[in-house]
């Protein structure tokens, strides 16, 4: 599933994000507030839905491959964390549903 695909399905609003990243492959989708559970996880390229709105779910993601970072729960995050993720090449966006929501919308989306 696309980039674009999953963040359209979600009604998320892109802060960042390169114009080539729309069609990037998502296999997976893990959702986590625990950066240190995702560091643990053995997936390729996912999706980061979290609602941590701190540079720290970028830091994370960037290290694990992750496509972008998406986050939940309305949070707008910080300049700081827009900047980062231009920085970092990392698209990011956000969506005002819950993270559960968002998890479940993802979800059916990939046709889990």
């Amino acid at each position: 599933m696309n980039l674009k695909t999953l963040f359209t399905a979600v009604q998320a609003q892109i802060l960042w994000a390169d114009p080539a990243h729309e069609t990037a492959d998502v296999p997976h989708v893990v959702a986590a507030d625990l950066m240190s559970d995702v560091l643990t996880m053995d997936l390729e390229r996912p999706l980061l839905l979290t609602s941590l709105a701190t540079e720290q779910a970028l830091r994370t993601a960037h290290v694990v491959g992750a496509v972008a970072v998406l986050v939940a729960n309305g949070k707008t995050p910080p300049p700081e964390m827009v900047t980062l993720a231009r920085k970092l090449g990392l698209p990011l966006a956000r969506t005002a549903l819950s993270k559960f929501d968002a998890a479940v919308t993802l979800g059916k989306t990939l046709g889990s």
